[in-house]
C-alpha cells in the first residue's frame, strides 16, 4: 500500500465547530472509528469562535477541546470529516467562516479526490439536520472531494429512533441539551469513521 509522506498510516481530519460538547461528542466517536481500521490515525480539530459584531483574535491554543484547524491540516489529510450544530438548517457561522477561507486550497485542488463526511447534532429531532449535513457537502464539493455517506446496510440506520441519516452521523441533544447519545447514534458515528478511513486507504493505495 502506498502512503503518504513515506509514513505507515495515512490522517484523516476530523474538523468541527462545537458550542455545548454535543458535535464534540460525535467527533470523538468518528475519531474512534477512524482509529478502528489499522493504518488509520484520526487528527481532531477544531475552528475557533467568530463574534457577531466584528472579528475576534483568538489564542493560538483553545481552552478546552482539540487544537484549532490550520489550513495545513487540510492540505495533510488523506480523508476528512466536517461538522457543525445546526444553525436555522444550515452549518454554524464559525465553520462557515473558515470555509470561506480556504480559497487557496480550492485553487491549488488541494482536498481535490480525497473522501469527506459531514455529522451534525441538533436540539430537536426535525430540528433541521439532514439540511445542515447538506449544506456542509455543496463546499466539499466544489473542492472536489469525494463523499462518503452511510449506507442502509448499516443495520443502526433503520432501528434508530434518534439521529443518524444516510447524509452523515448526527445526534439529537434535547431541547435542554442534555440527552446522552444513544447507542444507534454512537454507533453510526464509528460506523462513518470506519468507512471514510477505508474509503481513504482505498484512494492511497491506488
Amino acid at each position: 500500500m502506498n502512503t503518504m509522506n513515506g509514513s505507515e498510516s495515512i490522517e484523516i481530519l476530523v474538523l468541527y465547530y462545537s458550542r455545548t460538547g454535543h458535535t464534540a461528542g460525535l467527533a470523538r466517536r468518528i475519531a474512534r472509528g477512524i482509529e478502528e481500521v489499522p493504518g488509520c490515525i484520526a487528527r481532531l480539530r477544531q475552528v475557533p469562535p467568530v463574534s457577531p459584531v466584528t472579528k475576534i483574535a483568538e489564542p493560538p491554543v483553545p481552552e478546552d477541546g482539540a487544537p484549532y484547524v490550520t489550513t495545513e491540516d487540510l492540505r495533510d489529510c488523506a480523508g476528512l470529516a466536517l461538522g457543525s450544530p445546526t444553525r436555522f438548517g444550515n452549518m454554524a457561522a464559525p465553520l462557515k467562516f473558515f470555509l470561506d477561507s480556504t480559497g487557496a486550497e480550492w485553487a491549488s485542488g488541494a482536498l481535490a479526490g480525497k473522501p469527506a463526511a459531514v455529522f451534525t447534532s441538533t436540539g430537536t429531532m426535525h430540528g433541521g439536520q439532514e439540511t445542515t449535513l447538506v449544506s456542509m457537502l455543496l463546499p466539499l464539493l466544489h473542492h472536489g472531494m469525494l463523499i462518503v455517506g452511510l449506507p442502509f446496510t448499516e443495520p443502526a440506520l433503520s432501528a434508530t429512533q434518534t439521529g443518524g441519516t444516510p447524509y452523515g452521523a448526527s445526534h439529537v441533544a434535547g431541547s435542554a441539551g442534555d440527552q446522552a447519545m444513544s447507542d444507534d447514534e454512537q454507533e453510526l458515528a464509528r460506523a462513518l469513521g470506519r468507512r471514510l478511513a477505508r474509503t481513504a486507504l482505498r484512494l492511497v493505495a491506488r
